[in-house]
């Protein structure tokens, strides 16, 4: 049976290679000639860019050199590993042009023609206008060279074949640059390019079809292999922004906390390395734009808990009492602006508790910004309570003060346990 889908899957491949091949070039290469100047001005541009892109955080390994590359991302095909990214001829980019760079952004291709993996996700980039291309190209052509040469992905077969991905392009790709909405304000189309483009908020924040593709917009999803829940930013029992206050919003994404939340996991670092560092307009964008997304449905409410889950809630309890209550009150009421409340708290009662489970075994810490430079962090539990435990305290949260979310058990707390943070 192996082998048959084996076959099946080549076939699709080579087929989709055929059609690729034969795609019309003019359908598959966009946008204007080059016209970067490694002005100042440019270049503080690009910086700017850059910072909202994330780009060095995807482009630096932990202690490593900026930009440089190394960083792994595990993927359930395998292991993709981003490349060095500065002006280095031998191992970065220095002899890529402007418009090799540009059709790197654009139409996910190195230069050769050699396709390029999603995980660098042009699928977003690919909205990116020219000029800001050309700005950030300005940019990274300014930064100190590393020596430093690229590591090979470790993805499997057939997915690392260029056929496949070929494919894979087919079906889920399709250049186009950001167009503005002319029935919004500025703000509005400002804030759609940042979150859909450079923000590239949809890679980890909708959910993925067994190919690896985005699927339904920014309703949420699991990050695949790094085990963490991405919320919906549509709905409102997730991580919705309907019925904020938009200052809190743009609290939330400067600084990482706000009255209503505050940013942990990898959204953490995506404060620290990239949002922070925003102009206060763009934040503003943002949030006009996010509040503007239709809302989706929330969820049922689970039942009560069945009778034979008591045991487990009055253990859950006792824990608590002894572990839990002395930051986040008797009542799960929290206390403002240092430990956040349990009670009606979302990261709780999501549909997935995964986030609540890895908060609990390794410990909750919102990032260090200049608007919070001094966080407090909640510690890693893991080490003194076993999986059993763990569940009791997790299921006794999702259940208490209001809370109506299904309970977890042991075995989803283990599967995560073993789950490395990074």
């Amino acid at each position: 049976m192996n082998k048959f889908f084996y076959l099946i899957a080549r076939v699709a491949a080579l087929l989709g290679a055929a059609v690729y091949h034969a795609w019309p070039r003019d359908q598959m290469v966009a946008g204007t000639p080059a016209g970067w100047a490694a002005t100042p001005a440019n270049i503080e541009r690009g910086a700017d860019l850059a910072r909202a892109g994330a780009v060095m955080a995807c482009h630096t390994v932990r202690g490593g050199a900026p930009f440089a590359g190394g960083r792994t991302l595990d993927t359930p095909f395998g292991r993709v590993v981003s490349p060095n990214i500065t002006p280095d001829a031998a191992t970065g980019i220095g002899n890529w042009s402007a418009d090799d760079f540009w059709n790197a952004l654009h139409n996910g291709k190195a230069p050769g023609g050699r396709l390029l993996y999603p995980a660098f996700p042009y699928p977003n980039y690919t909205k990116v206008t020219r000029p800001d291309s050309d700005a950030l190209y300005a940019y990274l052509r300014n930064i100190a060279p590393q020596r430093q040469p690229s590591q090979p992905h470790g993805l499997r077969f057939p997915y690392n074949q260029q056929v496949a991905l070929a494919a894979w392009r087919l079906l889920y790709f399709k250049p186009g640059v950001h167009e503005p909405d002319p029935k919004k304000p500025a703000e509005w189309n400002r804030g759609a390019y940042l979150v859909e483009g450079l923000g590239h908020c949809s890679a980890c924040h909708s959910s993925r079809n067994s190919l690896g593709a985005s699927e339904a917009g920014l309703s949420g999803g699991l990050i695949p292999q790094i085990g963490w829940y991405a919320p919906s930013l549509t709905a409102d029992n997730e991580a919705g922004l309907g019925s904020w206050d938009r200052t809190h919003i743009v609290q939330l994404l400067r600084t990482g906390v706000a009255p209503r939340a505050t940013v942990f996991g990898p959204m953490a670092e995506v404060v620290s390395r990239s949002l922070q560092h925003l102009s206060e307009p763009d934040l503003d964008a943002m949030a006009l734009y996010l509040q503007s997304l239709p809302a989706t449905p929330a969820a049922p409410q689970e039942l009560p808990p069945p009778p034979q889950l008591e045991p487990v809630l009055r253990q859950g309890e006792a824990l608590y009492k002894e572990h839990c209550a002395d930051c986040h009150g008797a009542g799960g009421q929290g206390k403002g602006g240092v430990y956040p409340p349990l009670a009606g708290n979302r990261a709780l009662t999501m549909r997935e508790p995964v986030n609540a489970i890895r908060i609990v075994l390794n410990g909750g810490f919102a990032p260090g910004t200049a608007g919070n430079p001094r966080p407090f962090g909640m510690p890693p539990y893991g080490p003194v309570l076993s999986d059993g435990e763990v569940a009791a305290v997790v299921t006794f949260l999702r259940a208490s003060w209001g809370n109506r979310a299904a309970p977890v058990t042991s075995a989803e707390v283990n599967r995560y346990r073993t789950v490395p943070l990074d």
